[in-house]
């Protein structure tokens, strides 16, 4: 093949794939996400929400505190950031696949919380933690603060 018949297959190739890629950041699901300035692990949260479909809007705060509690969810089951899509609230290193299953499912309830900062969730499983793990719980979290385990990881 020629180069300039390859020039012009890379820039077809370009010219079909553009809409689909306009298309797949226009179909992202928006989530407010409310963070302090310092949280490294946050931001690695929000990376990993982000690649699976989400389109995060930052808020950096000094306390996640009202946030936390304006969506419903009672302190312990608190976490280093809140989220909040569709109007759950998702409280700390909740996997992208859960919140999803969230929205599938719609149940009555507040949101998710995935509570403490467990390693091995989402935004804590960089290489800084040198592959540790711990099992946890996301729990779903009703409107009376009562929860029931939604997911968990072994």
């Amino acid at each position: 093949m020629t180069m300039p018949n390859l020039s012009r297959r890379i820039l077809l190739a370009a010219a079909l794939l553009s809409p689909l890629l306009a298309h797949a950041q226009q179909s992202a699901i928006p989530i407010d996400v409310w963070k302090t300035p310092s949280c490294n692990c946050c931001n690695d949260w929000i990376k990993h929400i982000e690649a699976n479909g989400f389109k995060a809007n930052i808020h950096v705060v000094d306390d996640t505190g009202p946030i936390l509690a304006n969506a419903g969810i009672p302190e312990y089951y608190s976490s280093c950031h809140t989220a909040v899509v569709q109007g759950y609230a998702i409280v700390g290193h909740v996997p992208a696949r859960d919140i999803h299953r969230l929205l599938r499912e719609k149940p009555q309830a507040a949101g998710l919380t995935n509570p403490g900062m467990p390693l091995g969730s989402p935004g804590m499983d960089g290489p800084e933690y040198q592959g540790s793990k711990h099992p946890y719980e996301v729990l779903l979290v009703r409107h009376d603060g009562s929860a029931h385990v939604f997911q968990s990881y072994r």
